[in-house]
């Protein structure tokens, strides 16, 4: 009798655990709350992208990876997609101007390598007058197809000396010498002649976006979710607190990324693969997503969900989330229809002036077709804790947080399963 009723512990407590094995993984306010804690935390130094720390944080979300089980990229020995970019910062300079010597403050380069002598004929020369306007001719002369030596009204003189102070600093580039490059000059002169001599300190740093896959039985129809994990490192003290921690921007996003993952991989197997990046780098320009973009073919990508500073509910109040170029593609349409017996409701981003969805890691996608398009739920016109040493755990909701994941999880199941398929979008162009 004692025998069979250990026999019937032992299958009862096999049952038991094979049940919980078999039932998929819930997102929980536990783990929300611990990934932001630990990407957050002061001792991460607020994660800048060029900082040694930013490797702590990889390990970090790389570990998630392995522990969840996903799986690596075919190409990729392991979660770390690796790349490198140039920074290039100006060294020794001396320009000279129809015979005219001039000092350093009145011109900059936009010059990506690691040295530019010009001599009159070796590049265009172009005028931006009092009447034209310094914004959009510079946008013009740096997106064309020349290199050019370009005179400045000293009417502008508050934008040049504004461009300058942002130019002066380290630009950076996959690689050298491979876009037209630009000298400003501020000089009220017609321009017959130039000598310009530019060199350049050049560091070659490297840097990795974390990616992971659960392949689906469509291994050529993919959806991918991501958010960036860096942010903007050590700032100037406020009280004697120098770490931007970053909590929100944009760990309270990768905490949704390594959770999406979670759900999905203890689920069956999909029809669509899905993929899941943290990138890097998106506060220094978006490179992680610009380099990940540049390795894919888009016909292959359904969808791209970007989740980015999720962590306090918008001005319409918990449950909510805002998607970014809304009327782009039908996907926000299809979160929303998805979304109705979720208590949740996601809605088109409520700041259009400010030009959201080009400034995040979804628009290089968008650009190559793809519904790509940013998550988000903070009320970033009144948020007092954007890229400030006050961006820390204690500030966000994290009730909200798992349920705006929840419901992507949901809402979302509709496209990995293949029953919907976003719309295509048109052409766009980063603004």
């Amino acid at each position: 009798m004692m025998y069979n009723l250990k026999l019937l512990l032992v299958l009862t407590t096999f049952l038991l655990l094979t049940s919980s094995c078999s039932k998929p993984a819930e997102i929980t306010e536990q783990n929300v709350s611990r990934i932001i804690q630990t990407l957050s935390a002061d001792n991460m130094k607020g994660r800048n992208a060029f900082s040694k720390e930013i490797l702590i944080a990889a390990d970090f979300i790389t570990n998630e990876f392995t522990q969840i089980g996903l799986s690596p990229f075919p190409e990729n020995p392991g979660f770390k997609q690796e790349f490198t970019i140039h920074s290039v910062k100006p060294a020794e300079s001396a320009v000279s101007i129809n015979g005219e010597n001039f000092e350093n403050e009145h011109y900059f380069g936009l010059v990506l390598s690691e040295e530019l002598n010009w001599t009159t004929g070796n590049a265009s020369v172009k005028y931006i007058s009092e009447e034209d306007g310094y914004q959009d001719k510079f946008r013009e002369f740096r997106n064309d197809d020349e290199s050019s030596v370009i005179a400045v009204s000293t009417a502008h003189s508050k934008w040049f000396h504004r461009y300058r102070a942002y130019f002066s600093r380290s630009n950076r580039a996959f690689e050298l010498d491979e876009t037209p490059h630009d000298v400003f000059i501020l000089a009220d002169i017609p321009i017959s002649e130039y000598d310009i001599d530019l060199k350049f300190d050049v560091e070659t740093i490297e840097l990795f976006n974390i990616a992971g896959m659960i392949e689906g039985h469509r291994t050529d129809e993919i959806v991918l979710f991501s958010a960036h994990y860096d942010h903007i490192g050590v700032i100037t003290p406020v009280n004697e607190d120098s770490v931007a921690n970053g909590a929100n921007d944009n760990a309270s996003g990768v905490s949704g990324l390594i959770e999406l993952a979670r759900y999905y991989e203890n689920r069956p197997k999909p029809q669509r693969s899905i993929y899941f990046v943290a990138f890097t780098a998106e506060e220094a320009g978006g490179y992680g997503s610009k380099y990940f973009s540049q390795q894919i073919d888009p016909e292959r990508f359904v969808a791209m969900m970007n989740l980015e500073m999720i962590g306090k509910p918008a001005t319409e109040g918990p449950n909510t989330a805002w998607i970014t170029g809304f009327d782009h593609s039908d996907l926000g349409e299809i979160l929303q229809e998805s979304s109705q017996q979720l208590d949740f409701e996601f809605y088109p981003d409520p700041y259009p002036s400010q030009n959201l969805f080009y400034r995040s890691d979804n628009a290089p996608f968008a650009e190559m077709g793809i519904p790509a398009h940013s998550i988000s739920t903070t009320p970033i016109d009144v948020d007092q804790d954007y890229h400030r040493v006050s961006d820390e755990l204690k500030t966000l909701h994290i009730p909200h947080t798992t349920n705006t994941i929840r419901a992507v999880a949901k809402a979302c199941e509709t496209i990995i399963s293949g029953e919907r398929t976003p719309t295509r979008i048109a052409e766009v162009t980063q603004e």
